[in-house]
């Protein structure tokens, strides 16, 4: 299957893939659909950064004391059931060790609290998932709208490069994910490359990790792809084009979900 060419699907597998539930063959068939593919890889980084903040956040849950009740009665029932099949079982002829009562309540009754470990653990885990599910769900319903995204890649197919678009917002996000940096002099501006004319400008990027730029959909609008070159401290004008090295570019992908 061409997962690129289904964005519903492929939001899912992503979402998955971030959040850890995609396991086994099905988690490597995804990483190397995101090796060869630009919109994979895209939706694949969009989605590590959603979640990036619900990582960094593990908060403690308190068991209920009705979960301690359960596991008492669930104990209690075991010991007496152990005790009882090892009563019925014991021929009155022997005797010694092997065929004490004691013996097998005390075996019960480790056995027992291995399971009562198992369960407290168990639930812990399902409480503090759910915690995080709902934080996420929370989390992403302030999620911009993404009406575009790319990635831009060095001449090594390395990724430099995470923008996505918020058409509701006006507004473009450059998010570093390469180890790249411009020297002190020197500033990032990005480009839009569109099939018919000359490179347009679309602002200048700041240091920090993530750029923030002002930005109108309909001008992406027959642009297949984007491009950053490196320019003198504070960019060139956009009438005459890059002067400097292009240093990353990729597909700009429209996303129809």
């Amino acid at each position: 299957m061409d997962l690129h060419r289904h964005p519903q699907l492929l939001d899912q597998l992503a979402a998955a893939h971030a959040l850890g539930l995609l396991r086994g063959g099905a988690r490597r068939r995804f990483e190397a659909l995101a090796q060869q593919h630009a919109a994979v890889r895209a939706a694949a980084l969009d989605w590590q950064h959603r979640v990036a903040g619900l990582n960094e956040v593990q908060p403690e849950t308190d068991v209920p004391a009705a979960v301690w009740t359960r596991i008492d009665n669930m104990l209690s029932a075991e010991r007496d059931q152990h005790a009882m099949t090892a009563a019925r079982s014991a021929p009155a002829a022997r005797g010694g060790w092997w065929n004490s009562l004691g013996w097998w309540r005390g075996a019960a009754g480790a056995g027992a609290v291995a399971t009562a470990a198992v369960l407290v653990t168990t639930l812990a885990l399902n409480q503090r998932m759910d915690t995080q599910i709902d934080d996420l769900r929370a989390s992403l319903q302030k999620q911009p709208q993404v009406g575009y995204v790319a990635v831009l890649s060095d001449e090594q197919s390395r990724a430099s490069m995470l923008i996505t678009v918020d058409p509701r917002r006006g507004q473009l996000v450059l998010q570093r994910v390469g180890d790249y940096r411009e020297a002190a002099d020197k500033s990032l501006q990005l480009w839009a490359l569109p099939a018919d004319g000359a490179p347009r400008s679309l602002g200048v990027l700041t240091r920090n990790g993530q750029a923030k730029l002002p930005l109108d959909a309909n001008a992406l609008q027959a642009v297949p792809a984007l491009a950053i070159s490196l320019e003198p401290l504070g960019g060139v004008p956009s009438a005459g084009g890059p002067t400097g090295p292009v240093l990353f570019k990729g597909a700009l992908i429209h996303k129809t979900t």
